[in-house]
C-alpha cells in the first residue's frame, strides 16, 4: 500500500495507516513525507512502514510491534516511548533518539543529536556515528551503542543500563563511570552489530555504567553499580 503524504495532514496519514493495519496490510510506503512530524504515531501491529524521505519530530512515537524504515533523516525524539518494534534511520537523527523507550531497537546509521536514550527504560539504541551531549541522561535501563564519539556529560545521572562507546568521550556526567568491557559484553556487541550490518569488531569499545544505582534518592542507602 502507498500513501502520498504531500497533500495530507498528519492526522489523516496516521488514520489511514491504522485503518490499513486493522485490515491486515503488512507493508505501507509513505511517499513525499516532507519531514512531517508524528508520522506513524501510536501505530500498533505487525507492519513495515517505509518513509521514502525524511521524517520530522516524534517519528514512530509510542509504536508497538511496528518495523519503521526512514530512508533519509529524522528530527527530534525518534521512537519516543516505543514499547516494541524496530526503527531504522538511514541518515542522521536529531535530539532525543529513543526518549523513554520501554523496548525494541532503534538504529541510526549516521550521527545523532543530544540526549540520546534520555530516561529510556529498556531496549537497544545503536548510533553509527557520533552522539551529542548528555547521551543516556537519566537512563534507567537498556543499552546504547555508539560507534563514534560521545560529547560532554555522557551518562548524566544514569541509574541503570549501559552505554557502549567506541570513540572518544569528551566528559562524563554525574554518577557515570567509564570501564572496560568484559567477555559477555564482547559477545553481545558482536552479535548485535553483525545483526544490524555494522562491522562486528569490539576493539576500543568501553562502557559507561552508573557509579551508584540510587544516588538520586537522598537519604536512601546507596548501591554500588
Amino acid at each position: 500500500m502507498e500513501i502520498d503524504c504531500s497533500e495530507l495532514e498528519v492526522r489523516e496519514i496516521n488514520r489511514m495507516i491504522k485503518e490499513a493495519v486493522k485490515n491486515g496490510e503488512e507493508k505501507i510506503l509513505l511517499l513525499n513525507p516532507g519531514a512531517k512530524h508524528y508520522l506513524s504515531a501510536g501505530v500498533v501491529g505487525n507492519v513495515e512502514i517505509q518513509v521514502k524521505g525524511s521524517a520530522g519530530y516524534f517519528a514512530g512515537t509510542m509504536i508497538h510491534g511496528v518495523r519503521m524504515i526512514i530512508e533519509k533523516n529524522s528530527g527530534w525524539f525518534t521512537g519516543d516511548n516505543m514499547t516494541e518494534g524496530y526503527i531504522e534511520v538511514k541518515g542522521k537523527a536529531g535530539d532525543g533518539v529513543g526518549q523513554g523507550i520501554y523496548g525494541g531497537t532503534i538504529v541510526v546509521r549516521e550521527s545523532a543529536g543530544a540526549r540520546t536514550g534520555e530516561i529510556m527504560k529498556n531496549g537497544t539504541i545503536i548510533i553509527g556515528g557520533n552522539s551529542d551531549f548528555m547521551t543516556g541522561l537519566y537512563m534507567m535501563g537498556g543499552r546504547i551503542v555508539v560507534l563514534g564519539n560521545l560529547r560532554g556529560m555522557a551518562g548524566e545521572s544514569i541509574v541503570r543500563g549501559a552505554i557502549y562507546v567506541k570513540g572518544d568521550v569528551d566528559s562524563l556526567g554525574k554518577n557515570a563511570k567509564l570501564v572496560e568491557i568484559n567477555e559477555q559484553d564482547e559477545e553481545w556487541l558482536k552479535e548485535i552489530l553483525k545483526a544490524h550490518n555494522f562491522p562486528a569488531f569490539t576493539e576500543k569499545f568501553r562502557k559507561i555504567v552508573p557509579i551508584r544505582k540510587r544516588f538520586v534518592y537522598g537519604s536512601a542507602p546507596s548501591e554500588e553499580g
